[in-house]
């Protein structure tokens, strides 16, 4: 991280100053409310250390970075969309989790209603419990979406162990049973449930182990009735990857979640563990997209608001691909902005020493 980003400040200055200037520059060029109203609080507990401060980096969500991580959702392509690692780089995982479930609970009830806190609180309650202590690694990470209106939703992401799947609900515990018995190298790694201000969902994704070729998710697919939408999955990651079909091992996830429409698969490519990224994956990207004129036109707009649209101002996380039954191919896209990358100042501060 380069604290000349304040060239008025002789010294560093907490890093809240770098993620407040962020969301609420984002949130001017998307024309969302502002969020700090909402998390002003969560931003001060969690990012309070200097800029200078390199043990952000050591975390389980951006790792090498500070742990904010804005999104693009080509299915919310409006919205003000991030996830952060709640509290500084010395909480325990057991913290954690208690501040992004208690985040969560503080924001919907007043926000989305009490029937959605019941919601909520009955599908997290497994997590949300006293146990966790002697397996737990992060503990928990918190995300939020804003727009126009303000917040448009909610969502913790809880680490999952196998043993915890008959705690998920019935049909949701029953899907990721398939999921494994179909594919034995997915192992669950966490869930996620969410609110908006209308509906709930929950999530379970799981780390593929060894490599993975794409079609190899045909079989699974088709077990979930989607199958015809294989082939469009397909191209998109063939057109973002340069033909890339192959992803190395540590470099999926693969999650799952009942949908209105039936079951939707998620396919995460964790780029950093892809050896040849293309140098021009963005492009290669929006040609993906060429086909969808207004969902280009709302990416460009998106990584323009977080001073990324040349390509080359920050580093991009994550490639994820969401199919249902009646719908092919939708692309989510994860970043990490230049401001908030520490590994070249760590390295170059171990050069020095």
């Amino acid at each position: 991280m380069n604290i000349s980003t304040f060239p008025e400040q002789a010294g560093p200055r907490p890093v809240k100053h770098l993620v407040t200037r962020s969301l609420q520059s984002a949130a001017r060029a998307l024309g969302t409310r502002d969020p700090l109203p909402y998390l002003d609080n969560l931003i001060e507990r969690t990012f309070y250390l200097p800029d200078d401060d390199y043990s952000y980096a050591h975390n389980s969500l951006a790792p090498g970075a500070v742990p904010y991580e804005p999104s693009f959702s080509e299915t919310e392509p409006g919205k003000l969309r991030f996830t952060i690692e709640p509290l500084g780089p010395g909480a325990t995982p057991m913290a954690r989790r208690d501040e992004a479930t208690s985040e969560m609970r503080r924001l919907v009830s007043p926000i989305f209603g009490r029937d959605a806190l019941k919601w909520f609180d009955a599908r997290s309650e497994e997590w949300r419990g006293f146990g966790g202590l002697s397996w737990m690694n992060y503990g928990a990470w918190f995300g939020s979406a804003f727009d126009e209106d303000g917040l448009y939703a909610a969502k913790v992401y809880y680490e999952l162990l196998p043993t915890q799947i008959d705690a998920l609900p019935p049909s949701l515990a029953n899907l990721t049973r398939q999921v494994m018995t179909e594919m034995p190298n997915l192992m669950p790694i966490f869930t996620s449930i969410g609110c908006k201000r209308d509906s709930g969902s929950q999530r379970v994704t799981f780390l593929h182990r060894g490599p993975m070729a794409v079609s190899a998710l045909g079989p699974l697919m088709n077990r979930l009735g989607i199958g015809h939408q294989l082939p469009s999955l397909m191209r998109i990651v063939g057109v973002a990857l340069g033909g890339r079909f192959e992803l190395p091992p540590g470099g999926v996830l693969v999650g799952v979640r009942e949908a209105p429409e039936g079951a939707e698969l998620k396919l995460e490519v964790l780029l950093a563990a892809i050896p040849d990224l293309p140098s021009r994956f963005l492009d290669l990207l929006k040609l993906g997209l060429s086909e969808r004129p207004r969902q280009l036109a709302a990416l460009a707009r998106w990584l323009d608001a977080f001073g990324m649209d040349a390509g080359d101002e920050g580093h991009f996380s994550v490639l994820s691909i969401r199919v249902n039954p009646a719908s092919p191919a939708r692309i989510s896209l994860y970043v990490r902005p230049i401001e908030f990358e520490m590994r070249d100042a760590m390295e170059e501060a171990r050069s020095l020493r």
